[in-house]
């Protein structure tokens, strides 16, 4: 999980996934003094593991791309599959376990769909409000709850992935359709999602989109 401040979603988050029984890996993104003071207290308690990015380079948030490749070195370590979860998603209990159900040979990638706090299908995955069940889906994935094969992992490095780009769900759900693997929405598994709680300019992109892509074009930010 990576956490760039907005704290009282991450905590939820967090806790969500720590109550099911998981090891939960969170990658410090260059958050306040503030946040990585309550982070460090709930490692305490609950024992997640916690990598400061600063520790390791000095580059400004976002650091997916180094995210992506430490958690990929990891998995492919332990022979394992990687779940990515946003710090504004919040699983269920038998969110993972599902997940893992619709693993199998030339899988690549398992997305749970998001909802809003009303129960309907929300951001990234508007798309697929006309999806009634579980399947193969061509369209672009988001890293909000995904899971990737380890499969995929051994397929593909992330070392390729683009340094210029700040996000790489659409170029890595795009890049398993071409090794020939299928990447499965389960829109029978859904999970909160509260977008953009870490990043709130980005919610320029509802209220004022003119703006949203202005600065995105002149600040060359959110690249994908």
């Amino acid at each position: 999980m990576p956490v760039k401040d907005s704290w009282s979603t991450a905590e939820e988050s967090i806790r969500a996934i720590v109550a099911c029984g998981y090891t939960l890996t969170v990658y410090n993104d260059n958050s306040s003094a503030e946040t990585v003071e309550q982070m460090e207290k709930l490692q305490k308690e609950s024992g997640i593991d916690i990598i400061h990015i600063s520790d390791y380079i000095d580059h400004p948030s976002p650091n997916y791309r180094w995210i992506l490749i430490d958690a990929q070195q990891k998995a492919i370590a332990d022979s394992a599959h990687l779940v990515i979860v946003e710090s504004d998603v919040k699983p269920t209990e038998r969110t993972f376990a599902t997940m893992c159900q619709s693993v199998d040979k030339g899988v690549g990638m398992v997305a749970a769909v998001t909802h809003d706090e009303d129960g309907q299908i929300n951001f990234p995955y508007e798309y697929a409000r006309r999806i009634k069940q579980d399947g193969v889906c061509k369209k672009r994935f988001s890293f909000c709850c995904t899971l990737l094969t380890l499969d995929l992992l051994k397929a593909y490095s992330f070392e390729q992935l683009d340094p210029t780009k700040n996000w790489y769900d659409v170029t890595i759900s795009h890049m398993s359709q071409k090794l020939g693997f299928a990447n499965i929405l389960q829109v029978s598994n859904p999970v909160l999602h509260r977008p953009h709680s870490s990043r709130p300019w980005k919610q320029l992109k509802y209220t004022n989109p003119l703006l949203y892509y202005w600065r995105k074009i002149t600040q060359r930010r959110d690249k994908i």
